[in-house]
């Protein structure tokens, strides 16, 4: 299975933390992972390149304004789940909004 993923934050820093860690999990699950960490002022530059996006929890107040741009599934990361990286949770979320194929 392979998955897309854009994280978005205020500055890229935090889900760069994040995406370490997600990229561990994935591989230790046999999941082909492509995802990048991008601050709010990049992300429109790289969306259409991922399958879906996921806000940073200090972000959410943009999430209205990230999917009328962008025109793709989007979820906010938990916030406790973001400050832990419980990746486990968190792929849930991405499997809960990953478009279904044929």
């Amino acid at each position: 299975m392979e998955r897309k993923i854009l994280l978005i934050c205020a500055g890229g820093m935090s889900t760069g933390i994040l995406m370490k860690k997600m990229e561990k999990y994935a591989a230790e699950q046999g999941i082909t992972l492509q995802i990048e960490a991008v601050g709010m002022s990049a992300y429109e530059d790289v969306c259409k390149s991922y399958d879906v996006i996921l806000l940073g929890p200090q972000v959410a107040y943009k999430k209205a304004e990230i999917e009328q741009v962008s025109q793709m599934p989007l979820a906010v990361i938990a916030a406790y789940d973001y400050a832990v990286g419980n990746v486990a949770n968190i792929m849930k979320q991405v499997e809960a909004i990953y478009p279904k194929t044929q």
